[in-house]
């Protein structure tokens, strides 16, 4: 896992540069999809290993992608619920759609990397305020 955080932060796992090179890479990203390799690698690190490639195994790999997104919001909302004591899903929905948008802007061959970083910020941090926006709106 140290080498797989280096390689997606470019400093090594701990390192006081780690949050503002994610920052930095993710938001900055040229394409949507790449946005979520450098987003939270430790986290990122388990997701592929455990759930991703298994599911790749015996699924196309767009719809491992979204089922492994499912699985992430749901991990999420499974830790809300517990400390709420109340059935809630909010942040399911949000990462269906976000892998749903990763999936459909990997399909189109959307780039916007040739725009300066602060486009790119604005592009990446709009699709995922569509995608929480839309979540609110089917919130269970």
């Amino acid at each position: 896992m140290s080498d797989y955080v280096k390689r997606r932060n470019g400093v090594p796992l701990g390192d006081s540069n780690s949050l503002r090179n994610m920052l930095s890479r993710s938001l900055g990203a040229g394409k949507f999809s790449i946005f979520w390799q450098y987003w939270n690698p430790i986290w990122g690190f388990y997701l592929g290993k455990y759930i991703f490639k298994p599911l790749k195994l015996i699924l196309p790999q767009a719809l491992s992608v979204i089922i492994t997104f499912v699985v992430c919001g749901f991990i999420h909302d499974l830790a809300i619920m517990l400390l709420k004591r109340e059935f809630t899903l909010l942040l399911t929905p949000w990462f269906l759609f976000m892998g749903t948008s990763l999936v459909l802007s990997d399909y189109a061959r959307i780039d916007y990397s040739k725009y300066p970083w602060i486009v790119r910020a604005g592009i990446n941090l709009i699709i995922i305020s569509s995608c929480l926006l839309l979540a609110y709106q089917i919130r269970i």
